[in-house]
């Protein structure tokens, strides 16, 4: 597992909506993000590649529809990722902006 050196707010949601489930199709963490297409699926592959998640295509054979490709936070960067979403939500509450209001994140 990598570094991932500088974490933006983006990547500190993205890892909050993989810390919320065992697995995670990427269309549904843009949803919970609130983040475009564009800027989720790239923090994704830099977490894959750097060792921190796994991505799997789906294998399901009877839903119709384009394959989803599910993502799934590895065990060991469980613990940082948790702290770098801790520290961005007390860097964000410490410094209010129109994303982030009454704890919660927000689109932009």
């Amino acid at each position: 597992m990598e570094s991932l050196g500088r974490v933006t707010p983006a990547t500190a949601l993205v890892l909050g909506a993989l810390l919320s489930a065992e697995s995670v199709w990427g269309l549904q963490i843009v949803k919970d993000t609130g983040k475009k297409p564009g800027t989720v699926y790239p923090i994704l592959e830099r977490l894959e590649a750097a060792g921190w998640v796994q991505g799997e295509w789906e294998t399901a054979e009877d839903r119709k529809g384009p394959r989803r490709r599910y993502y799934r936070l590895l065990a060991e960067a469980r613990p940082l990722a948790q702290e770098f979403v801790r520290a961005q939500r007390s860097k964000a509450a410490a410094h209010p902006s129109p994303a982030f209001s009454d704890g919660s994140w927000r689109a932009t």
